[in-house]
């Protein structure tokens, strides 16, 4: 269950990163609301993955979901540019978070 709390956070924060940016600095009420929530449940569902999680794993796992999501979503949704160095950086991202999740295992 902790594994699935973990991807859960990691999804949230790629969720609360996209939207800061609709908050223009947390002047808008709505959407840093939205935000903060956002950011809140993540954290509570990264801090329940850590309780059967050495905080190493579970805290570079999440981050890693995190970084690779947001750059996703500013690639193929906001239209952020995405070069060839880019994309292998976000492949090694990956990498990191199955060799982390297969380190768990053994």
């Amino acid at each position: 269950m902790s594994w699935i709390y973990l991807v859960i956070a990691g999804l949230l924060e790629v969720a609360w990163a996209a939207t800061m940016k609709s908050t223009q600095g947390f002047t808008k009420l709505y959407p840093s609301l939205l935000t903060l929530g956002l950011m809140g449940v993540s954290f509570y569902l990264l801090g329940l993955a850590m309780r059967d999680l050495p905080v190493s794993t579970s805290y570079a796992v999440w981050v890693g979901i995190g970084a690779v999501g947001t750059a996703l979503v500013g690639f193929y949704i906001l239209g952020e540019p995405r070069g060839a160095l880019r994309m292998i950086s976000i492949g090694l991202i990956v990498l990191g978070v199955i060799g982390l999740r297969l380190a768990e295992r053994g």
